[in-house]
């Protein structure tokens, strides 16, 4: 739900007040970062470049769960997924343990979970989360509820999972340009 500051987002190129999107940087959690924040940072980076403008939002993603941990690969299902919507990880792709790379939190200018729990967790074990807008990924597309971890539930449950990520990323993109932003600069 926007906050009484916020205003409700409009396609792209609909107004030409702002230079600059809203957020410049957007950080993308979830517990182990292998699946869930792995495809919504890639569709939302896919999203970005499709219209000409992935070149002024940084995207990043990263676990926050005990045990998540730097360089553990991304989860076969999800590349599988991801490929089956033509984007293509290699089989190298890790992730990215939160814990240890407090810098992405610094730099976020809105941080996005996959579940009302990860953003509890979050302001509760992560400092550098204070004051910062912290939501949830349907929260960020006006929406509720959580996404599902599709962790050892099958190929079905993954792609379940990509279609119902991918379906929010086009508002979760108009949020994070803002009403007002314009690619005329």
């Amino acid at each position: 739900m926007a906050s009484k500051h916020e205003s409700k987002p409009k396609h792209y190129g609909e107004s030409a007040a702002r230079k600059g999107p809203r957020f410049r940087s957007v950080l993308i959690i979830c517990a182990a970062n292998t699946a869930r924040s792995v495809m919504a940072e890639h569709m939302l980076r896919r999203e970005l470049r499709e219209r000409g403008i992935e070149s002024h939002v940084t995207i990043a993603s990263a676990g926050i769960a005990p045990y998540a941990r730097d360089g553990a690969l991304v989860s076969l299902d999800t590349r599988l997924a991801l490929r089956d919507d033509n984007i293509h990880l290699g089989e190298e792709a890790t992730s990215v343990d939160l814990k240890r790379h407090p810098e992405l939190l610094e730099k976020a200018d809105v941080v996005i979970a996959m579940t009302d729990q990860q953003k509890i967790d979050l302001l509760a074990k992560f400092p550098g989360a204070d004051g910062k807008p912290v939501h949830t990924l349907r929260e960020f597309a006006e929406e509720s509820g959580d996404i599902e971890d599709p962790f050892e539930k099958g190929d079905e449950k993954f792609t379940e999972v990509r279609i119902e990520i991918k379906r929010l990323i086009p508002t979760v993109a108009d949020r994070i340009l803002g009403a007002d932003w314009s690619l005329d600069e």
